[in-house]
């Protein structure tokens, strides 16, 4: 069965795309050795005595035609919770819109405005075109942070927590699971500061946020970045009983995160997202092998080996 899903999850498109940022960071000439590290959330920015956090979505063109007021709303939420991912809080966003006049727009608007209302996230500005031929939306967003979570800073001999809000449903026929969008806006507010307050606290250095690449792939970004491998016990990560677990690993959350995190702290971690009501367990450690292992019991695989093959090339200098 584990043979199965590795299969599956190399030809899924979540994690086949991201080998195309190692072909667009070495065109642009950008370097791990650059000031600004290269494969995290967010770009960090040094600061004063934190970090300016700057990041960019662009949404897929066909969820924007077929859930355009859901785009709109994940636009907001997705850089939130890049910023988030970074431990650190947003302080504006902007957008750039296409769309075939005012009507083809109008969810789009609605969306973004409703998401950056729950978020309590200003949009300041950006780029408007309405006589375009079909509708195309990407957001920006700035932040800050006082101490960082990054993709290059897990250790050999971490765990791996994953934290998931199994609130929700499938907002089909795309396999986004929405636990935000019926959710109080107090609670959304709340939860996403666990993750500044994790890193103000000391508690974790490294995560990431759960992306199109789904839990697997995310944790294979985090592995390649701080050059390190991965031990996952698919048993163990968090999902609704519903849902299997084949669609469950290819799925993007609304909240979703991965932590390293050094085994003392990892219980307090846990227990941070427990008491908001979110599922954070521990799925499986760090290692120094740099290859990322998945397993159901006695059945295990190698998933992706980074001495074989990168997958963002985007490893630590």
């Amino acid at each position: 069965m584990v043979r199965q899903i590795v299969e599956t999850l190399r030809a899924s498109q979540g994690i086949v795309a991201k080998a195309d940022i190692a072909e667009v960071t070495s065109r642009l000439g950008l370097s791990q050795s650059d000031t600004i590290r290269v494969g995290d959330d967010c770009a960090a920015i040094p600061d004063g005595d934190g970090y300016l956090l700057f990041a960019v979505e662009g949404l897929i063109n066909e969820f924007v035609a077929a859930d355009p007021w859901f785009a709109g709303w994940c636009g907001i939420m997705v850089n939130v919770s890049d910023i988030a991912a970074m431990g650190g809080r947003a302080i504006a966003v902007v957008d750039a819109i296409w769309a075939a006049g005012d009507a083809a727009a109008d969810p789009m608007l609605r969306g973004m405005r409703a998401a950056a209302e729950t978020f309590a996230v200003p949009l300041v500005g950006g780029h408007t075109n309405l006589r375009n031929d079909r509708a195309q939306l990407s957001v920006a967003i700035l932040g800050r942070a006082k101490r960082l979570l990054t993709s290059f800073d897990a250790r050999p001999g971490d765990r791996l927590i994953a934290a998931i809000d199994l609130r929700g449903r499938y907002r089909e026929p795309f396999s986004n699971w929405d636990s935000a969008t019926d959710a109080p806006e107090r609670r959304l507010r709340g939860d996403v500061e666990i993750l500044p307050l994790i890193a103000e606290a000391g508690l974790a250095a490294a995560g990431k946020d759960i992306s199109q690449g789904g839990i697997i792939g995310t944790a294979m970004m985090l592995a390649e970045c701080s050059s390190v491998g991965l031990a996952i016990d698919l048993a163990a990560i968090p999902r609704p009983e519903s849902v299997p677990l084949e669609r469950w690993l290819r799925t993007f959350p609304s909240f979703g995160f991965i932590l390293s995190v050094v085994p003392a702290s990892a219980a307090g971690v846990i227990a941070r997202f427990a008491d908001r009501g979110i599922e954070a367990v521990d799925i499986g450690g760090v290692t120094a092998d740099r290859a990322v292992r998945i397993g159901l019991g006695d059945d295990a695989e190698t998933i992706w080996d980074f001495t074989r093959q990168p997958l963002m090339g985007c490893l630590h200098a």
